[in-house]
């Protein structure tokens, strides 16, 4: 073995973490735009000042290295500055769903032992009915946001911008001596159970991060617009890979096209995420709203896999669609649809199907593998064969909080088990093709849900569309088709239209006996809820 006999030291060695950037940005940028909402207007210099106040305020109120901060707000400023103040005194972030009931965020208040929650005032009867049933509840700071236009009454010990003041702007911005070290804690969704605690580091945010960066060209003219909940998986990490450039931030309290469509065009927004129910909404914003863009816009795209309907109409009104796939386990993004040159010369039709593929491993990310989950040996890559979406590398979690059973499950075989089932083509891009408890076992054949409501996308009058297996006496299960159609259609198409048009694009068996029109039921991050779909089938 090659000795080299050299030692790290602190010329040669730094811990990585995304706190470095921020640092870096007010230095360099200090004057220019890091936050815009509405009329308030933040540089670098003057988010920096905040971050290292946030950070003195916190650790003068008691709040120490490795315990929990929990923050209750919508894509606000004082969310942005969390990401920065709270893990710089070496506390954790928990930035909580918006979207919970009261039970929910007891249950993560007392499960992560949150020492202080900074909670917007429109949450403030929300976190009320929380906090009570907790024996000790955490330090309450509110925060009064100008944008907002539905505040509560106040519950908490003193305002955001007095805490602000309590604290030092001059406060030492220290990087943590540990890069494994936690930085944040977010909790999935729990559907039949608990939701689980996943705990996440610096040096991963610090290279999901720089991912995002190289992988979707943020520079310091980049602008970001915050239709991503920055509670959801610390929204993908754009929280800290716009000050890696020193691109500016443009806040949004809640996502409407009425809102979005005027941003893009006054902020010059280069950049955006969201699920593929978010396309929706652009797409089928009235009239009167919806704008072809002047320019392109950079749309990062991920959750269930968007029909490629969607992402063609997402184009044709100006934006670029990009594909990413990942989860909380993985700080967000994990793979990318990497753009291949050839592909651009593609019909559009064809263009956006293959888009709709999640790719290969991101940058940073060590690998990405389908495999059988049983021998976890590889499935051939001929775009059939079914196996999970396994992935390693150093963005992806430390565990999960308080419960070893399910992080050893997670690690088993030295691959973070996904619970997601692709297919593998030939050029080594995976295509999901379920998650394991979706799939349709039909007379012993499998059928991807996912396939079926491809289908469902390309009707004219569908909206949104999912598919799910409804028991059945001869066949075991078949799909049920749940429908929400375009406001003319309703009461026009039936079910027996429906039924035809898969019939006429898919094969026979695949296509559903029933379907249902209405609604579809979402969780707080815009994901339809299968879970409850299954449940509504089961009754029918």
């Amino acid at each position: 073995m090659f000795e080299t006999g050299l030692a790290r030291n602190a010329a040669n060695y730094t811990p990585l973490s995304p706190l470095s950037f921020l640092a870096r940005s007010a230095a360099v940028w200090g004057a220019r735009t890091a936050i815009i909402h509405g009329p308030r207007r933040f540089t670098y210099a003057q988010m920096f000042a905040r971050c290292r106040r946030l950070a003195s305020a916190l650790a003068r109120a008691g709040v120490r290295r490795g315990e929990t901060v929990a923050v209750l707000a919508p894509n606000i400023p004082e969310l942005l500055e969390a990401h920065y103040g709270i893990p710089a005194i070496g506390a954790v972030i928990c930035a909580i769903n918006t979207r919970l009931d009261a039970a929910s965020i007891a249950f993560i208040l007392r499960h992560s032992e949150a020492k202080v929650l900074l909670c917007d005032r429109e949450f403030a009867a929300l976190a009320a009915a929380a906090l009570a049933s907790l024996p000790e509840p955490p330090l309450v700071i509110d925060i009064d946001d100008p944008m907002n236009e539905s505040a509560g009454t106040p519950i908490g010990a003193m305002h955001y911008e007095a805490f602000l003041e309590t604290g030092d702007p001059a406060h030492p911005w220290t990087l943590p001596a540990e890069e494994w070290s936690a930085i944040a804690l977010g909790y999935t969704s729990g559907t039949t159970a608990d939701p689980k605690g996943v705990v996440t580091h610096h040096r991963g945010a610090y290279l999901n991060a720089v991912a995002m960066a190289l992988e979707f060209s943020l520079t310091a003219e980049s602008v970001y617009l915050w239709t991503l909940p920055m509670f959801h998986c610390n929204g993908w990490t754009f929280t800290w890979a716009l000050a890696l450039v020193g691109g500016a931030h443009v806040c949004l309290r809640r996502v409407d096209p009425a809102l979005i469509y005027p941003l893009l065009a006054e902020a010059g927004v280069t950049h955006l995420c969201g699920a593929p129910v978010g396309l929706g909404m652009l797409i089928h914003a009235p009239a009167t709203v919806r704008k072809k863009l002047p320019r392109p816009v950079c749309l990062v795209t991920a959750g269930a896999a968007p029909p490629s309907t969607v992402i063609a109409q997402t184009e044709e009104l100006g934006f670029t669609v990009r594909h990413v796939y990942g989860l909380t386990e993985t700080y967000g993004p994990a793979t990318v649809n990497a753009w291949q040159p050839q592909v651009a010369a593609l019909p559009l039709a064809e263009r956006a199907r293959f888009i709709a593929r999640q790719g290969v491993h991101l940058p940073l990310m060590e690998g990405m593998a389908v495999l059988d989950a049983k021998t976890m040996q590889p499935v051939p890559a001929d775009g059939e064969s079914l196996g999970e979406v396994m992935l390693r590398g150093n963005c992806v979690m430390m565990g999960y909080l308080k419960n070893p059973a399910a992080t050893e499950a997670a690690f088993a075989g030295g691959w973070f088990h996904t619970g997601d089932l692709a297919v593998l083509h030939p050029d080594g891009y995976a295509e999901l093709k379920d998650r394991s408890k979706d799939i349709i076992i039909s007379g012993g054949e499998n059928i991807s849900s996912i396939e079926v409501e491809e289908v469902l996308y390309r009707h004219p009058e569908v909206m949104e569309a999912a598919v799910v297996a409804q028991p059945d006496e001869k066949w075991g299960e078949v799909p049920h088709a749940f429908v929400l159609l375009k406001p003319s259609a309703r009461g026009v198409v039936s079910a027996a239209d429906i039924i035809a048009f898969c019939r006429a694009n898919m094969a026979h068996f695949k296509c559903p006996r029933h379907v249902t029109f209405g609604e579809l039921p979402k969780t707080s991050t815009g994901k339809i809820q299968k879970f409850a779909l299954r449940a509504k089938a089961k009754q029918v």
